[in-house]
């Protein structure tokens, strides 16, 4: 397996959890590199759903070590509560298992004050987000005035860091934003609270991962989000607030790129959005209603109805590239089983002529109108069926969107559980 990063090639809620679920098994560790509780990885094991928001996929696999890199952004009490439920399963996390880096971020109490206040000021110009804290916390970190998971270990130089940034912040939400202010005591005695129990959990993640490489150990980089929420290559401004693409496991890991033997993309069937921006294959009418609910596309982290849509292969192609994607894993097949009809988007008319990229301004993808492929569906079960066995229209689609991307399929999910996958 050597070292293999599994990215998501739309906007996120690709399956990415199942697939790191199932490559876990012949990986050593297992990182996540970037973004915050904003993302959800649901995997579901011997009938049993388990969602991390943090903590990577692969903890549910006994004697795997996870690492939380530094260009994640953690909320203490959300990392606390998955150590809880972990527990709960009888899964202890020990230092030997789980680390994370001294260079992450802190959420912050104002960071989710701010991003709240933001959005409901907003109105219906908000971009959707999860409320979590996540874009103002990176906003702090560009700036240098944030909290890393080191200082808390400072308690002298985290107090007064802490008073200054109140000040500031409270000011910014009472008087602007119009909202309530934070509570200088009562974070400051929470978050040493905080500091007692993850402190044995906190080292120099990229010094492990380095060692890790040169004992030719097995290392799995799990993407969270989509390539098209990516800060700098996404769907701006309808983005997340951090780099999503492979590349940043760089940054967000202190991995060298050129030790990256494998890069995975992992694509629906169909294709889904959460929020605001941009979708030109959206399905508004009762077919988008259809895959929402035969998919469950709830968010895992918010529980909001995800917009539905069909298979978007620029956007998909597009992903790709920015990726440098080798090999593609490609989820809820099962979900298009009972359809007389299945499309694909091969391009997009714009302006009269067809292109094969997602353009860049904001009102240009608005213009664009998808120009679609379209396939017999089948309506026979998919579960438990192995390559040979699929339908045959389903083989013909599967096959269409290989040679289109010009990529092998590697993995096909055919239901939500573990077992459930052609590879």
């Amino acid at each position: 397996m050597a070292n293999v990063v599994v990215i998501g090639l739309q906007w996120g809620d690709e399956g990415k959890g199942k697939i790191i679920d199932i490559l876990a098994e012949q990986a050593d560790i297992v990182v996540r590199f970037q973004g915050g509780n904003n993302a959800g990885h649901t995997i579901v094991v011997n009938g049993k759903k388990h969602i991390f928001h943090l903590i990577p996929s692969g903890i549910l696999h006994p004697e795997k070590c996870c690492c939380i890199g530094n260009g994640v952004v953690i909320d203490p009490a959300v990392l606390l509560e998955e150590f809880k439920k972990l527990e709960e399963n009888g899964i202890e996390l020990t230092p030997e298992r789980f680390l994370i880096s001294e260079r992450a971020h802190l959420i912050m109490p104002y960071h989710k004050a701010i991003d709240l206040a933001r959005e409901a000021k907003k109105g219906k110009t908000k971009i959707g987000t999860t409320g979590r804290g996540i874009g103002p916390c990176y906003e702090d970190k560009a700036a240098r005035t944030g909290f890393r998971m080191i200082d808390l270990m400072d308690k002298s130089f985290f107090e007064k860091r802490l008073k200054t940034q109140i000040e500031e912040k409270n000011f910014y939400l009472t008087q602007y934003l119009k909202a309530e202010g934070v509570n200088f005591r009562e974070i400051a005695q929470t978050y040493f609270k905080y500091a007692e129990k993850l402190s044995p959990f906190i080292g120099n993640v990229a010094q492990f991962l380095w060692k890790a490489k040169e004992e030719s150990k097995n290392i799995l980089f799990e993407g969270a989000q989509g390539t098209h929420l990516d800060m700098d290559h996404g769907t701006y401004p309808y983005v997340t607030s951090s780099n999503t693409v492979a590349s940043s496991i760089c940054s967000g890991a202190g991995f060298p790129i050129n030790a990256i033997d494998t890069i995975i993309g992992v694509c629906k069937a169909y294709t889904t959005r959460v929020g605001g921006g941009p979708f030109p294959t959206e399905l508004t009418d009762s077919l988008g209603n259809y895959l929402r609910e035969k998919g469950k596309e709830f968010g895992a982290t918010t529980g909001r109805p995800r917009r539905c849509g069909w298979l978007d292969l620029v956007v998909v192609k597009q992903a790709i590239r920015l990726n440098g994607v080798q090999k593609l894993a490609l989820t809820k097949l099962d979900v298009l089983t009972g359809l007389d009809e299945i499309k694909v988007c091969i391009g997009y008319n714009y302006q009269g002529k067809t292109i094969n990229y997602v353009p860049t301004s904001f009102s240009a993808i608005a213009e664009c109108k998808p120009v679609y492929k379209s396939f017999p569906g089948w309506k026979e079960t998919l579960k438990g069926k192995s390559w040979k066995e699929l339908p045959h229209t389903a083989k013909a689609y599967l096959e269409f969107i290989s040679d289109f991307l010009g990529i092998p399929i590697s993995i096909v999910s055919t239901g939500p559980s573990r077992e459930e996958v052609i590879q």
